[in-house]
């Protein structure tokens, strides 16, 4: 009887160590770091992978920009937002007129040219001798204004037609007074402020208003930079200059801003977003960058930053005072870049969409 009690009891001890093995391998109530095991027959639980933060490349580099004062504003705007979310991209905004940027920008000194006026074919063939591809995109609408000091108030209806202005500015005018001009007008020397030789705008209002590009009267006071010209006329009584529009209207309480009319006595025009826009005021014009194509396809920061001055023309434009193009032409314009779809030296991608805006 104790023999087969004390076997018993050897049955019962190993059972008991069995189980607690058992529950052991199991790990019920434990945390020894050993994996479950999965009864035979049936499938492993999936095996559950840490989810890894996808690694962000930070932009870097530099990008040299030059060119015209006129876009030089909404330029300097979209620079600095983008220096913000990326800095450790460094641009720079230069302001040596649209010929003086054209010049580095076709040697391949710098990466965008800001423009008032299409590349000329003089700049074309330069680039090209220069293995310097290009690509023309259209940013914003711009109207040029006519101005005179703030107590001029010589002009009927305060309006100047173009034909007056071409015999103001024509190379053999002979108009030195106002009295030249209108003999019921004083016989105060009429002062003139204009556009330097390196402007875009000096091109485009010598084309337009004089009839050939870059034929001008030379006996003025020239500046490539648009706030020596806004402070010239307005501390000038008797003067008379052509300002872009947004310069002059930030200067409404020191000078004037006229209208102007194509024919002598046609309609005057009084320059703002409706006119401009819809071709109007006749001294309306697109502004534009021209980005260098080869440097947009190999470096990042500089196809990124094209980009954004994209995404965020609008905003720039309309908080310095020029106006935007529809919002259709930004998007398409995105479209196109991040699609590849334009070509070197390319002047009909970006416009004709632009055009077909209008």
């Amino acid at each position: 009887m104790n023999r087969n009690i004390a076997i018993a009891a050897v049955i019962a001890a190993v059972a008991v160590g069995v189980v607690v093995g058992v529950i052991g391998t199991v790990g019920i109530g434990t945390n020894t770091g050993t994996a479950p095991t999965t009864p035979a027959g049936t499938s492993s639980p999936a095996v559950q992978v840490p989810t890894q933060t996808p690694v962000v490349t930070r932009l870097s580099g530099s990008i040299v920009i030059d060119g015209s004062s006129t876009v030089y504003p909404i330029t300097e705007v979209i620079a600095e937002e983008f220096s913000k979310k990326n800095p450790d991209v460094k641009v720079t905004v230069g302001i040596s007129g649209t010929g003086g940027g054209f010049k580095r920008f076709t040697i391949g000194e710098t990466d965008i040219n800001d423009s008032s006026r299409p590349i000329s074919e003089k700049e074309r063939s330069a680039a090209k001798e220069n293995n310097i591809k290009w690509v023309e995109i259209p940013i914003a609408l711009e109207g040029l204004s006519i101005a005179v000091h703030r107590n001029n108030n010589l002009f009927a209806n305060d309006c100047i037609s173009i034909e007056e202005l071409r015999e103001i500015w024509k190379p053999d005018s002979t108009i030195k007074k106002w009295s030249d001009l209108n003999p019921a007008y004083p016989a105060q020397e009429m002062r003139l402020y204009g556009a330097g030789p390196d402007s875009g705008t000096f091109d485009y209002f010598t084309e337009y208003v004089v009839g050939k590009a870059r034929s001008s009267r030379t006996d003025y006071i020239p500046s490539e930079d648009d706030n020596v010209l806004v402070q010239g006329v307005s501390a000038d009584r008797y003067s008379l200059g052509y300002i872009p529009l947004a310069y002059a209207e930030h200067a409404q309480d020191r000078l004037k801003i006229l209208k102007v009319s194509k024919e002598k006595n046609g309609e005057c025009i009084f320059p703002d977003s409706k006119s401009i826009i819809q071709g109007k005021y006749p001294l309306s014009r697109p502004l534009f960058i021209h980005v260098n194509y080869d440097k947009m396809q190999s470096r990042e920061e500089l196809k990124e930053f094209v980009l954004f001055y994209l995404s965020n023309a609008k905003s720039a434009v309309e908080k310095v005072g020029y106006i935007p193009l529809s919002d259709m032409y930004y998007k398409d314009a995105i479209r196109l870049i991040n699609e590849g779809r334009y070509t070197p030296d390319d002047d009909k991608t970006f416009v004709s969409i632009y055009k077909e805006g209008l």
